[in-house]
C-alpha cells in the first residue's frame, strides 16, 4: 500500500490507521502485510463505501484537511469504486521490545 510522501511518518507513529482508495477493484486484502518504512503497514479490514459515506471526520482520520483534499489523493487510475482501508502499523521485529529499555 502506498502513501503520499506526507502521510508515511503519521501513518508510522500510528496516527493515521484508515484510508479511501478510489480503485477498479481492490489492491490490498484483508489480513495482508504491506512494507513501508522499517516495518509494514497490516489490512485489518477492507470495505466498499459510498462517495457519500466520504465525511470531514473520515478525511481527517485519513490524514487529510477534509474531503476535496482527499478525494485529489485517492483516486488511482480509471477506478470508480470506493473503498475504506483500516489498517495499523507494524514497526520492525523487536522495536516494541527495545522501546522499554533506554
Amino acid at each position: 500500500m502506498q502513501f503520499t510522501k506526507r502521510l508515511r511518518a503519521p501513518v508510522m507513529r500510528g496516527e493515521v490507521t484508515c484510508s479511501v482508495r478510489i480503485w477498479q477493484n481492490p489492491h490490498v486484502k484483508a489480513g495482508g502485510r504491506y512494507p513501508l518504512g522499517p516495518g509494514a503497514i497490516h489490512v485489518t479490514s477492507i470495505r466498499q463505501i459510498g462517495l457519500e459515506d466520504v465525511t470531514p471526520e473520515l478525511a481527517r482520520r485519513s490524514g487529510f484537511a477534509g474531503v476535496v483534499d482527499l478525494l485529489k489523493v485517492a483516486k488511482h487510475g480509471p477506478g470508480q469504486t470506493v473503498y475504506l482501508v483500516e489498517f495499523e502499523y507494524e514497526g520492525p521485529p523487536g522495536a516494541q521490545d527495545d522501546a522499554g529499555l533506554a
